[in-house]
């Protein structure tokens, strides 16, 4: 098991008064707080470990991020291209952490990031069986959004470029590629 990080700064009162101010962008996953994780389910069930995962690979030690990233991973994209229903709001947390210079496992966040841009999984099966997309819970829609919420914060990857680290250079390339952009 891995420890628990550092107590994440509190968003209470504060924190809406930085978010209103712009001040905010320079504490990480603070917005966090501002998502129903409690409705929404990832791959085990209820999503609601996410933001202690997240805060884990913020704020851990390289061994403490790994092993939360690689739960994290199994949880919102399973096997590498199975998404869930919490993986789009996931997304935008994972870009601000491959963007955090203190983050020890940036590469292997933007190598998340691209299995989730890369995922076909339950539209291909939606293609074959339409009914799927009758469901209740549409893991195809689950699918696309996720893709679209890694497209919407694809302007990340103009800072990354510039990175001296190779792995983190070559993880973005890679990247960018799925997402179908030039890189230097």
């Amino acid at each position: 098991m891995h420890s628990v990080p550092p107590q994440q700064p509190r968003t209470g009162q504060r924190g809406h008064e930085l978010a209103r101010t712009g001040a905010a962008s320079t504490t990480p996953l603070t917005a966090m707080s501002h998502i129903a994780w409690s409705e929404m389910r990832d791959s085990t069930g209820c999503a609601t470990a996410i933001p202690l995962l997240l805060s884990s690979v913020a704020w851990g030690d390289a061994e403490t991020a790994a092993a939360a990233l690689k739960e994290l991973r199994e949880r919102v994209c399973q096997y590498g291209f199975v998404v869930e229903q919490a993986t789009a709001a996931t997304v935008p947390f994972l870009w601000e952490l491959a963007q955090l210079p203190q983050v020890t496992c940036r590469a292997s966040i933007l190598q998340l990031l691209k299995n989730i841009a890369d995922t076909r999984q339950w539209e291909s099966i939606a293609d074959a069986y339409p009914k799927l997309l009758n469901h209740r819970e549409n893991p195809a829609a689950w699918e696309r959004a996720a893709r679209e919420a890694v497209h919407a914060h694809q302007d990340a990857l103009d800072v990354l470029e510039s990175e001296d680290d190779t792995e983190i250079a070559h993880a973005t390339t890679e990247l960018a590629r799925t997402l179908g952009r030039q890189t230097c």
